[in-house]
């Protein structure tokens, strides 16, 4: 296997961790209270995408194999944790 393959095997495999963090920043000022402080957009960002990664590769160490229908749900409830913890939504 040569570099863009394994590049594209990488890439498609942090795309719905990518894309879920990138919904759930957007859409987060629609839903979450408008005094939630925290760390910018981006840093939100930052955090999501790390959380949905993580919840990814664990989800191919658990099962063994990428593309579980349980692994998109916890990556989709891990995500959004992580978004209500850094907007500190709690307090509000």
């Amino acid at each position: 296997m040569g570099f863009f393959d394994i590049l594209d095997h990488l890439l498609s495999f942090a795309a719905p961790a990518l894309a879920v963090a990138l919904l759930v920043t957007l859409a987060a000022p629609l839903v979450l209270p408008r005094t939630a402080q925290g760390p910018g957009w981006w840093a939100r960002l930052a955090i999501n995408c790390a959380a949905g990664l993580v919840t990814l590769a664990a989800g191919v160490w658990y099962f063994g194999r990428d593309g579980k229908m349980a692994t998109y749900v916890v990556l989709v409830l891990a995500v959004a944790t992580a978004q209500w913890l850094s907007a500190r939504a709690w307090r509000s």
